[in-house]
């Protein structure tokens, strides 16, 4: 169900306890299009702009990021999850596609688990299936987050929205449940390979994700496991794009994903 708005439109969904900012941007069939962590909407523009040509995106700002101000409500991808799948029903989207960037793209993967009805197509770019595909270097760095970094994190796009909240005091408290949220392991293998839409992975060729794990995520989706025939007969129905020249930091200055991804959207 495609939905008709002004573009930019933007509002707060009152989902799960929190007031959930999102911004409405083009028409077309709709796209839930998910930040990573500490990053906000406004980061991602560049990948915003050219889907929103022939596509209804839907930005949203997570639990206790930007706009979206933390509250008690404890953090966990599951949680965020729901709040995708409740955002979709306040905006009376019966199905959409699901993109997330990072921890976005955990959250996908939870609200695509979890809600598969309201999900058409899903794309995870630079997320791993599990955490153990996280290259140690960048586990550790997850685990070291918390309230003792608070005034180095005000200076991220979280940290200088976080003034606006109504309890701005919140945010070094926030930062401590990122950090336990982020230090958990988890292993979602099994429910990715059940389910039952078409899923696009993107990653940068310097990810903080290995080259290992990508490959054997796309093979939890039935992709790169065999010979597609010369009639390319055996195609998966999941795909695959590693971004050359990219990190897992700067790979949302890539003009390159949302080429990608539209192309994945729009393919029959």
């Amino acid at each position: 169900m495609a939905i008709q708005n002004d573009p930019a439109r933007s509002g707060y969904a009152d989902v799960n306890g929190l007031k959930l900012y999102y911004e409405i941007s083009g028409q077309g069939d709709p796209l839930v299009l998910i930040h990573g962590g500490l990053t906000t909407i406004g980061q991602m523009q560049g990948w915003v702009q050219p889907l929103a040509k022939t596509r209804q995106v839907i930005a949203v700002e997570m639990q206790g990021h930007g706009h979206t101000a933390d509250t008690d409500r404890r953090m966990s991808f599951s949680t965020m999850g729901d709040d995708i799948a409740a955002l979709l029903d306040y905006l009376e989207i019966a199905k959409a596609d699901l993109a997330g960037h990072s921890l976005g793209g955990a959250v996908a993967i939870r609200a695509a688990i979890a809600h598969p009805d309201k999900v058409r197509r899903l794309v995870v770019i630079s997320s791993p299936s599990a955490r153990s595909g996280w290259y140690p270097e960048a586990q550790q760095g997850m685990s070291q987050v918390g309230a003792r970094m608070a005034e180095q994190m005000m200076q991220t796009p979280t940290g200088t929205l976080s003034k606006r909240w109504a309890e701005p005091e919140r945010f070094p408290q926030f930062l401590d449940k990122m950090g336990k949220l982020l230090s958990e392991t988890y292993d979602w293998s099994v429910e990715i390979a059940n389910l039952p839409m078409p899923v696009l992975l993107v990653f940068a060729d310097n990810d903080s994700v290995s080259q290992k794990h990508v490959a054997e995520f796309f093979a939890l989706l039935g992709g790169g496991v065999k010979e597609p025939g010369w009639l390319d007969t055996k195609l998966s129905k999941s795909r695959l794009a590693v971004v050359p020249g990219y990190s897992h930091y700067n790979l949302l200055t890539s003009p390159e994903v949302p080429q990608i991804v539209g192309r994945f959207l729009a393919a029959p």
